[in-house]
């Protein structure tokens, strides 16, 4: 039983790292221009943010996020930051070469990115507000705390799981790829990546004035 409930959240975890969003957009980009090992270690800077919103979800501070202020704060950092990644994405695409790995740029750097926009992408944020907490509560009434560790600990694998898969399918990209298919790619990862701050920025917009 624990087993099946195991898998299943481990499958919860990799549902919702997969759907196509900023992350995965900015991964994917980081891995065509400087290779795995710097697309991994912003995935897993992007776990670090994740157990963050667990351990506060757990505590019940992440409430403090629902208050409209801290919202239009979240949602217009993430119209600068992405706004400003996706700009600059597709403004340097031209400078991608087809085995061009920036050795110079720091492994930390890439985890702090992860982290940076994981902890401030509301997208994330309504995930632990929501979905994470019903699996939460769901967990606490039937079971043990043992029992939400170790179900909380499946999520994270599934996440981490498709932050694996993403690395490694930007450095089969980086790889075998034409640069003029490694240029297409990284413009439409940017033009996402644009989209989504235009996104943000129409919500805080609202959020602010209507």
């Amino acid at each position: 039983m624990i087993t099946s409930a195991f898998l299943g959240y481990i499958l919860l975890g990799v549902s919702i790292a997969a759907p196509i969003g900023p992350l995965n957009a900015a991964q994917l980009n980081i891995g065509i221009r400087r290779g795995f090992f710097h697309s991994w270690f912003f995935g897993l800077g992007a776990v670090l943010a994740d157990l963050l919103y667990m351990l506060l979800v757990y505590l019940g501070v992440v409430h403090l996020l629902e208050a409209p202020f801290i919202q239009t704060f979240l949602w217009l950092f993430g119209f600068f930051v992405l706004s400003y990644t996706g700009i600059e994405s597709i403004l340097s695409t031209g400078q991608i070469k087809e085995t061009e790995i920036d050795h110079k740029e720091p492994l930390g750097k890439s985890v702090m990115s992860g982290f940076w926009l994981s902890l401030f992408n509301p997208m994330s944020i309504l995930f632990w507000l929501g979905i994470y907490g019903s699996v939460l509560a769901k967990e606490t009434s039937s079971g043990s705390v043992m029992h939400v560790v170790i179900f909380s600990s499946a999520i994270i694998l599934g996440i981490f799981v498709w932050d694996l898969a993403v690395a490694t399918m930007s450095s089969f990209f980086r790889r075998y790829l034409s640069p003029a298919l490694l240029k297409t790619i990284s413009v439409v990862s940017g033009l996402s990546l644009l989209g989504f701050g235009l996104y943000f920025g129409d919500q805080a917009v609202k959020a602010l004035f209507f």
